[in-house]
């Protein structure tokens, strides 16, 4: 497997000796300053080109860097400007995700604060402050978004208790394991963030929560999740009602918001009551 200088004198490379890429500019993990690389972390590289569709069309450039094992792209839209990604895995496991953007977008490229300049033949890029995760911080919630994220969570619990009592496995876990996990992703890292002065980033998806929540709540978290067992997915849902309640209620002290302990309580209640509902029950209550 290339290491990392090998790998970036690769990019450094091409870029230098091809005289449609201006400029280049590392982005993501590698350009984070806190934290540890491993052999899974890839390469976010940012190739600031005169055309960005000609390295769509003509993709030979791909073989500079090796022999793919897959390779994902798509296109977008930047002000009428196309600009073209390439994820790519090669066969000696290096990840690259290459970004073709126009240099007429260089504004662009500034936003995010997980920047280092590699390259820069034409002085077309300022002078980067240091690299920081400001740009991914957790943001504070409104008051609106938290109640609806609040009101959200325990309405869908009652799909995942029907879908169980029905004995449709798939859209309980569906309604369960992504749904009403978004939503506690979203009240975790509201909880994180409050205790950090919201100058911290829990990373895509919650990555980061095992190394900052108190390993109460990293226990509790890891109980939300089950298996295809329905007494498991029972348990795990009380688990997570029990989880949001507690983040959920110190959250909303830390915000100055209101958290909906009546419907906490009363669907806590309902759902206690369809688990023992019989399966050729006739009525709820």
């Amino acid at each position: 497997m290339r290491n990392e200088n090998e790998v970036m004198n690769q990019i450094l490379e091409y870029a230098e000796n091809n005289e449609m890429v201006r400029a280049v500019i590392l982005n993501g993990s590698r350009a984070n300053p806190n934290l540890k690389n491993d052999i899974f972390s890839d390469y976010d590289v940012v190739f600031l080109v005169k055309d960005p569709t000609f390295f769509l069309e003509h993709q030979d450039w791909i073989q500079h860097f090796g022999k793919t094992i897959i390779m994902q792209q798509n296109s977008f839209d930047d002000n009428g400007e196309k600009s073209h990604i390439f994820l790519m895995i090669f066969e000696d496991g290096v990840r690259i995700d290459l970004f073709f953007r126009s240099i007429k977008e260089v504004n662009k490229c500034l936003e995010d604060s997980l920047k280092v300049t590699l390259l820069d033949k034409d002085n077309i890029l300022p002078e980067f402050d240091p690299a920081t995760e400001e740009y991914y911080y957790t943001k504070k919630p409104t008051k609106q978004k938290f109640e609806k994220d609040c009101n959200n969570f325990w309405w869908c619990s009652t799909y995942v208790a029907k879908s169980i009592w029905r004995d449709q496995l798939s859209y309980a876990k569906y309604i369960y394991d992504v749904i009403m996990k978004d939503h506690m992703r979203d009240m975790i890292s509201w909880y994180i963030g409050s205790k950090k002065n919201w100058e911290v980033n829990s990373g895509s998806l919650g990555k980061h929560f095992k190394q900052q929540l108190p390993e109460e709540l990293w226990n509790s978290f890891e109980k939300t999740y089950s298996g295809s067992n329905y007494e498991e997915i029972w348990e795990s849902l009380f688990e997570a009602g029990k989880l949001f309640r507690k983040i959920g209620l110190e959250t909303a002290e830390q915000l100055g918001y209101e958290y909906p302990f009546e419907d906490d309580e009363k669907v806590t209640e309902y759902l206690k009551k369809i688990k023992e509902l019989p399966k050729d029950a006739k009525t709820i209550v």
